[in-house]
Parts: C-alpha cells; structure tokens; sequence
C-alpha cells in the first residue's frame, strides 16, 4: 500500500503535462483557424481591388501612379505568405495606396455616382469590418497561448515541449490605424 503513495505524485504530474500539451495543440488549432479567417478576408479583399481599380480608371485614366501603386501593392499583398508581422507590413502599404486611391476618386463627381463604384465602396468598407473582426478573433487566440506560454508553471511544459509564444498581427502605422473614409457624400 505505501509503494501506491509514492507513484501518485508522478502519475499527477504526468497528468497535469499531458493536459497541458493537449491545451497547446488546441490553442495552436485555435491559432491556425483564426489565421484563416484572416487569410480568407483578405482574399476577399484583393478580389475586390481590381474590380474598384478598373472602375477608377474608366473615369480617372490620368490617375496611372495611384492606381498602379494599388496594383502593385494588391500583389505583394496577395504573395505574402510569411509571419503575421509580414504580412501586417504588406497590408499596410496596400491600406495606406487604397486610401490614396479613393481620395483620388474625390475628385471624380461621375465616378463617385456610379453604382459600380458605389457597390465595390460599400464591399469594399464591409471588408474592412470583416478583417478586424478577424484579426481581433487572431490576436486573442494569440494572447491566449502567449499568456500559457509565459505563465507559469505552464511555462516550464511550453519549454519542454518547445512552444513559442506566437506574433500578433498588429498594424504598425497609426495612418492605417485609421477608418478608411469610403464614404463620398457632398
């Protein structure tokens, strides 16, 4: 009976890191199908840009530097298949060239009756809703297994099993912290 008492401090710590490594793995499911639906908004998105692009252009042709700097943003965008953090900095030069864009379409009282332009801005502003609603649901999961990660004595089962905390997917200019202004009303 007392050999018994001896094996249950080990049994219950073989317990608790079993526990532990399977709390990992689903914050790292979690992690990735959050990833997703970042990944998923922001297709949406690059869909949606040569479609605005061509209508632009069909009124604004003189405006060849904004556009092709939206094109050319939409593709390192779209290619960008590194860390959160890469993939922050591409978004934000293409935010940052669509913001430009639309100020160019401003200047445009034709474009800005046209009910293509008007239904690509209306998809366009609920794509944006879209990606900060997941990219609030990623950094979440991303707080969440940071905070296993680095908590202790949690810690000490993230080490031994080799987890590293995960990046946030921040956007680092306070210009692309701002709405995007899609709306063209007198």
């Amino acid at each position: 009976m007392s050999a018994w008492i001896f094996l249950i401090p080990p049994a219950l710590v073989l317990l608790w890191l079993v526990l532990t490594y399977n709390t990992f793995v689903r914050l790292r499911q979690h992690l990735g199908e959050s990833w997703a639906g970042i990944d998923t908004e922001l297709k949406r998105r690059y869909d949606l840009i040569p479609n605005l692009v061509d209508t632009v252009k069909g009124y604004a042709s003189h405006e060849r530097q904004a556009l092709e700097a939206v094109v050319e943003a939409r593709a390192r965008a779209a290619a960008s298949g590194g860390s959160p953090g890469a993939q922050a900095r591409d978004e934000q030069v293409l935010v940052t060239s669509l913001s430009r864009l639309l100020a160019v379409a401003e200047a445009y009282p034709d474009l800005k009756a046209s009910a293509n332009f008007l239904q690509l801005q209306t998809e366009l502003a609920n794509t944006e809703d879209r990606i900060q609603a997941a990219r609030r649901f990623f950094n979440a999961n991303v707080r969440d297994l940071n905070t296993r990660v680095e908590v202790f004595p949690s810690n000490l089962a993230a080490a031994m099993f080799g987890v590293k905390p995960a990046e946030f997917f921040e956007v680092e200019s306070a210009v692309v912290r701002q709405v995007v202004d899609v709306s063209f009303s007198g």
